[in-house]
């Protein structure tokens, strides 16, 4: 992809008309735009990557349905580009595509940090902070959130903690059940050995602080989706399926796709004794991976642009 051109202005982006953050706008081309900029949410600068439709022009007096689609851990905001076919996708749609930097192991909260508070707080970057600087490129207030892995917790945490604010929800591979029995170690280890951080910082220590978590688990939140389009999907069992590259080696990571299986099972079983409408995709075989999330994108995109355009 080819870069044109980089350019930086000076927008308004904090709360108080008073203030303005620099945001440096790098042009890849026509349609893609990546924003870098300082976040006083995050305490550091981040980036986001956009996704344009044709019709759209900085001047206009209308406004877009945004597609917010957030990266999984250990990866970054290039990630949806980079993997899957999200650009075609997108191309022909009169719809925005916002792809924020999710950090390297942000978990989509404001983090607990033993109870004192403070940055990174990724909650309130992804559902405040961002919205506001997407509001200067004229992103409207017809929303959705996709997300893989713990992007794919966030999309339904953040539906969930802030009814209203997507239209739709969809979760491919996502930790949906975080105080389901067991799954808070096993992602407090995961945690620990993916950065070598202090993992209770996150969501807190497992038993002492099961208030923080109960307060970001979509399966205990199930009844603020309703009302809420939902996409879910993941495997079952990890181990090779029908989208697994030719020749590609199994890792003993892909056994994570387990645990996260079982906690989607309860989720959507959930939902539906909530009698809250869901679209699930709970299948056996297939890794905690992009080949399968990119097919799960394909069938879960159009659904996300009727809620978004209906």
């Amino acid at each position: 992809m080819k870069r044109i051109a980089a350019l930086l202005i000076t927008i308004p982006l904090l709360t108080s008309p008073a203030q303005a953050q620099a945001i440096t706008e790098t042009w890849l081309n026509q349609r893609t735009l990546d924003l870098s900029f300082h976040s006083s949410a995050i305490g550091t600068t981040v980036k986001a990557r956009i996704l344009l439709p044709r019709t759209w022009s900085r001047t206009a007096a209308r406004t877009w349905p945004v597609v917010y689609a957030y990266q999984g851990g250990r990866d970054d905001y290039t990630s949806w580009t980079r993997e899957t076919d999200i650009e075609r996708l997108s191309a022909d749609q009169d719809v925005m595509v916002v792809m924020p930097t999710g950090g390297d192991n942000g978990s989509y909260t404001d983090w607990w940090n033993h109870g004192r508070g403070g940055v990174p707080r990724w909650e309130t970057f992804h559902t405040s902070e961002l919205l506001q600087v997407m509001t200067r490129y004229r992103a409207g207030n017809r929303r959705a959130a996709l997300g893989v892995s713990s992007g794919g917790q966030g999309a339904m945490a953040y539906a969930a903690r802030h009814p209203g604010l997507f239209r739709y929800a969809g979760s491919f591979s996502g930790p949906t059940h975080l105080t389901m029995d067991g799954m808070q170690a096993f992602l407090t280890v995961t945690n620990l050995l993916g950065s070598g951080l202090d993992a209770f910082r996150i969501f807190g220590v497992p038993g002492l602080d099961d208030a923080n978590w109960r307060a970001h688990d979509p399966y205990v939140l199930a009844s603020n989706l309703r009302g809420t389009g939902l996409y879910v999907s993941s495997g079952t069992t990890g181990l090779n399926g029908p989208h697994t590259p030719p020749g590609a080696q199994w890792r003993l990571t892909q056994l994570s796709e387990i645990f996260i299986g079982r906690m989607n099972q309860t989720f959507v079983t959930r939902l539906r004794d909530l009698g809250i409408p869901v679209t699930a995709h709970i299948y056996g075989d297939g890794w905690h991976a992009w080949p399968e999330w990119t097919q799960e994108l394909h069938t879960a995109w159009p659904l996300v642009i009727q809620a978004l355009t209906d």
